[in-house]
């Protein structure tokens, strides 16, 4: 196999195939195990992958896993997008803001120990960073065996932490990087989200009246915890992880303000419930803010692999309960150590996010992070340096962790669109190359997350 020069980059010359079709291109890749197609709305297919990636890749003899990829085909001619959840693959066909951009192919790359590509049996401490990126070097570098244009990566919140720590590891894997609302925690003890939050949004009266209900909530903790427990009988929940219903109700609690910021609107502000509202009202507020069984271990099972990274290597907020002393029965457990069966050890590395740090800010190139203005996340992003290039940072003004592109101003939306097209080769134009038959990321049901992810 030769090698050849794409726009500045060497990279492998692609192999010649006896099959002329994808399917069966892709069957012949390496490290590919299973290649399965799915219905979807032309001139895509989309395919189901699934990649064999060693446990530890310091280490062959440590075993294998099997890993999903979901794999949207447009042309092996045009842009590839890689798009990483930092959680569990989607499973169903659509288009990120930046395939839609480009007009491009798009992966979406499950991360490791996200259920079913998880190890077994499992030995936590290859769950990390570096072991993730290698994951995603690993299936890059076999993809482009086929896809040979010009390459991306872009993912939303702990997605877009995951393509920045590969492009840290493996930075010419691919062009340029397109993260969302991707928080940079660097020194995990020195926290500012709750100083953000002491100031997010237009109206003091909304904070006042957010604190307010959470008070108010743990004031009368049995008329909730009485409609909380019809819910666990009904849905047949239980609290082993965190000990118990209580436990489970305090932490949403605790996390509604935080989470209302997160997912929420200041337009939204209006649908808190007055004081004295029925308990039941209240309880509904909850259920679309912060539900107030989110803790329980049918909620949390899924999520484990990210609690254990929070708690190893990532960081978390520190939880605000400054201003509800008094009416904790747990103070301090809102840490990711409650959320990881104690069977699992944990032990923090203070050098992992310094680290990524310091690469973006003096090494980082062809980067582009998207920010909410009012999502508690933004409180720690990543910030340019002085040995960045080619890079820009965007704030969509009030926006929530759901912020995009096509959300910022007119100019900026399009000068952060011209820089993805110039990055991916493709002619400008200056709108989103939208399709009313394909679905975008913006159009898919939120994922059931638990606070603060």
């Amino acid at each position: 196999m030769g090698i050849v020069t794409l726009a500045g980059l060497a990279v492998a010359s692609p192999p010649t195939y006896a099959a002329t079709d994808i399917a069966d291109q892709l069957k012949q890749l390496p490290g590919v195990v299973s290649v399965k197609e799915q219905p979807t709305q032309a001139p895509y297919r989309f395919f189901q992958l699934v990649f064999r990636q060693l446990v530890d890749h310091n280490n062959p003899r440590k075993g294998t896993f099997e890993q999903r990829v979901g794999l949207m085909h447009r042309d092996v001619s045009a842009p590839m997008v890689m798009y990483t959840t930092g959680y569990n693959y989607r499973g169903i066909p659509f288009r990120s803001e930046p395939t839609q951009i480009v007009n491009g192919n798009q992966i979406d790359v499950e991360y490791r120990f996200f259920t079913p590509s998880r190890p077994q049996p499992a030995d936590w401490t290859k769950l990390n960073i570096w072991q993730a990126a290698t994951d995603q070097h690993v299936i890059v570098q076999s993809l482009k065996k086929l896809y040979h244009a010009r390459w991306l990566s872009t993912g939303g919140s702990k997605g877009g932490m995951t393509a920045t720590y590969h492009r840290r590891f493996y930075p010419n894997d691919v062009y340029g990087t397109i993260p969302y609302v991707a928080p940079n925690d660097v020194i995990d003890p020195i926290d500012v989200y709750n100083q953000f939050l002491d100031n997010v949004g237009t109206d003091p009266a909304c904070r006042s009246n957010l604190q307010r209900i959470q008070r108010e909530t743990l004031q009368r903790r049995p008329e909730f915890l009485k409609i909380a427990q019809d819910a666990v009988n009904r849905d047949h929940l239980t609290f082993d992880i965190v000990g118990s219903l209580d436990h489970s109700l305090e932490l949403s609690v605790i996390d509604s303000y935080f989470a209302f910021w997160q997912y929420q609107k200041q337009a939204n502000c209006a649908d808190i419930p007055p004081a004295g509202a029925p308990a039941q009202t209240i309880y509904d507020w909850y259920e679309v803010v912060d539900s107030l069984t989110s803790y329980s271990d049918q909620a949390l099972e899924g999520f484990v692999p990210y609690y254990y990274q929070a708690g190893t290597q990532l960081g978390s907020p520190e939880a605000d309960e400054r201003y509800l002393k008094g009416l904790l029965h747990y103070p301090g457990t809102d840490v990711p150590r409650s959320f990881v069966p104690r069977s699992i050890k944990m032990h923090f590395d203070y050098f992992a996010m310094p680290d990524i740090d310091a690469w973006v800010r003096y090494q980082g190139q062809r980067l582009l992070y998207v920010y909410g203005q009012n999502d508690p996340w933004s409180a720690e992003p990543f910030r340019l340096g002085p040995g960045t290039r080619d890079s820009y940072v965007y704030y969509v003004a009030g926006g929530n962790h759901g912020s995009k592109i096509n959300m910022l101003t007119a100019g900026e939306a399009a000068a952060a669109t011209a820089t993805i097209q110039r990055w991916a080769g493709v002619t400008p134009t200056p709108q989103l190359r939208r399709s009313t038959a394909l679905p975008s990321i913006d159009s898919l049901p939120e994922p059931t997350l638990p606070p603060r992810l």
